[in-house]
């Protein structure tokens, strides 16, 4: 058996290649979009990708089956329960593949989703204990899938989360304690609330650790695993459908084409979006007016697409050498309307200097000088609900990033205005977004709420 994880930090997500090297095939569970690796990897083993399956419609990135089936012939599988619009393969509930010595035998685990499936893998076919199972967003290391997310429409949070019970009790901890489990996610997901950096486990350690799967009864789990979640980004139910759908495959070799400043502006004008993917210090010292700030350094596609629309031509402004990347990162979930990029990004701001703003960014003490000189100053929280409840700066709103868009009318825009996450990141990203939208004095904190913390222990 051949066997690799892939794992994307900025997307949490993690994705599988098995393979059999008496039979020469292989599979892929769960891919990115952009499938060199899974090409390279193959190929290097000798091996065939003979299947792409696919666990579930994920929500949180756009998946790579087709792709991979249109560079290698390989069926598309999904559960039998799912219903996709392209031509693929069903697995019915305790059906087993042989790929040579290695055997799959397909679970259906619905919960998450409706359509949600595990795959156990069993190195020889009359070994008594799996090699591991792959759990999809079903259970994750201390966690398990969220049953509310709106892919699942038609669907209430309270009947999923009843399935989720069932499939977690009777699908999952029934395997032997030593069997691995690799889940689709890691920390930093939306898909759950309690997710672990570990990439594996066992099925053992979890019934031990795990604070869903210890709950005493159903209700319990029920309760526990519906309440605290964090927001989901906007794009989920963008990606969530247009997973099932037959679509434009990616080019992830080409860059996207450069655009002048002309060109650009023409653009914006008729309502495409400017994504300056340079790192938030970098952004404030100047930057093209109008451009929302998303770094390349951070989890660039997740926060682009929970504050750019999914429906709007994107331009993008990167440090030379990066245009490839942001074009193919923002395809990993179904952002491919990128119409350029900035030429000579710096000589462009340099001969335009009028059309550049530089951002205010305050340190922990200069934020607290505000606070003191400016009676009324708009405070604005952008970290997620379970974030603030260890506490607050200054009374502030809690706006998380991803809703900044859909309740910018709760604040003033004519009013100063100091935006703060944990760390600085989603804080520069909302800042520009508040720019974006006709904000007339917007700072965000260096250091978040973490170095007002320090800053306010030390005072």
């Amino acid at each position: 058996m051949k066997f690799k994880q892939y794992y994307l930090e900025c997307l949490s997500h993690a994705s599988y290649l098995i393979g059999d090297t008496s039979s020469g095939t292989a599979v892929v569970i769960d891919p990115q979009r952009d499938i060199a690796e899974y090409l390279a990897d193959a190929a290097g083993d000798g091996l065939t990708i003979t299947m792409v399956i696919e666990t579930h419609f994920h929500a949180d990135f756009l998946s790579g089956h087709l792709e991979l089936a249109a560079a290698t012939g390989a069926d598309i599988c999904y559960s039998s329960v799912a219903a996709p619009e392209f031509p693929h393969r069903s697995m019915a509930h305790g059906e087993r593949i042989n790929l040579g010595d290695v055997v799959l035998e397909f679970r259906h685990t619905p919960g998450h989703t409706p359509e949600s499936m595990s795959i156990v893998v069993f190195e020889h076919a009359d070994d008594a204990t799996p090699f591991g199972v792959f759990t999809g967003d079903t259970l994750f290391i201390g966690d398990v899938g969220r049953p509310d997310l709106l892919a699942s429409v038609g669907f209430t949070r309270e009947e999923l989360a009843d399935s989720l019970y069932e499939s977690l009790h009777e699908q999952l901890m029934t395997l032997p304690d030593a069997t691995r489990v690799f889940p689709a996610h890691g920390a930093g997901s939306a898909c759950g609330k309690n997710l672990s950096t570990e990439l594996s486990s066992t099925i053992g350690d979890q019934k031990a650790t795990n604070y869903a799967l210890r709950a005493p009864d159903k209700a319990t789990f029920m309760a526990l695993v519906t309440e605290g979640q964090p927001p989901a980004p906007s794009y989920f139910v963008y990606d969530a459908i247009l997973n099932r759908k037959n679509r434009d495959l990616l080019d992830e070799q080409t860059a996207p084409p450069t655009l002048s400043f002309d060109d650009a502006m023409t653009a914006m004008r008729n309502g495409a979006m400017m994504i300056d993917g340079r790192d938030p210090e970098e952004f404030s010292r100047g930057h093209l007016t109008g451009a929302v700030n998303v770094g390349l350094a951070g989890r660039y596609a997740e926060f682009a697409g929970s504050v750019i629309p999914s429906d709007v031509d994107i331009v993008l402004f990167v440090e030379p050498g990066y245009e490839l990347e942001a074009k193919n990162r923002l395809a990993r979930i179904g952002f491919d309307r990128v119409i350029g990029v900035i030429d000579n990004p710096y000589g462009t701001m340099q001969d335009h200097a009028d059309l550049v703003q530089v951002a205010s960014r305050l340190t922990a003490d200069d934020f607290n000088q505000r606070v003191r000189d400016i009676p009324g100053l708009q405070i604005v929280d952008v970290r997620n609900p379970g974030e603030v409840e260890a506490g607050m700066a200054h009374s502030a709103t809690n706006i998380p990033v991803g809703q900044i868009p859909a309740r910018v009318g709760e604040l003033d825009p004519s009013k100063p205005t100091v935006v703060y996450c944990a760390g600085g990141y989603r804080s520069s990203v909302a800042a520009s977004v508040l720019r974006e939208k006709g904000f007339v004095d917007v700072s965000d904190v260096i250091g978040g709420y973490n170095a007002w913390v320090d800053t306010t222990q030390s005072a």
